[in-house]
C-alpha cells in the first residue's frame, strides 16, 4: 500500500508541473483560435451597446436644451405686456 501511495503521489507531483509549465508541446506563442473568438465577441458586444448610449445621451441633451426653451416661452407668454 505504500508503494501505491508512493507511486500515486510522485506521479501527482510531476503531473501537476507538466500541466502547470503552459507549454504544450512547442513553443506556441500568441492567443488560441477560440480565446480570440472570446476577446471579439467580447469586443462586439460593447461596440453594439455603444449605439443605443448615443442614441439616449442625444435624446437626453435634446431634452434638456428643449425644456430650457420651453420654460423661457412659457413665462415670455405669461407676462401682462408681451399679450397682443
Amino acid at each position: 500500500m505504500k508503494v501505491i501511495s508512493a507511486t500515486l503521489l510522485s506521479l501527482m507531483i510531476a503531473g501537476t508541473q507538466a500541466l502547470a509549465s503552459g507549454n504544450s508541446g512547442g513553443d506556441s506563442e500568441g492567443l488560441g483560435f477560440m480565446a480570440t473568438l472570446f476577446i471579439g465577441f467580447g469586443v462586439l458586444i460593447l461596440l453594439f451597446q455603444t449605439v443605443p448610449a448615443i442614441i439616449l445621451l442625444s435624446g437626453m441633451v435634446k431634452g434638456v436644451f428643449s425644456l430650457d426653451d420651453k420654460k423661457t416661452s412659457e413665462a415670455n407668454a405669461g407676462s401682462p405686456g408681451k399679450n397682443p
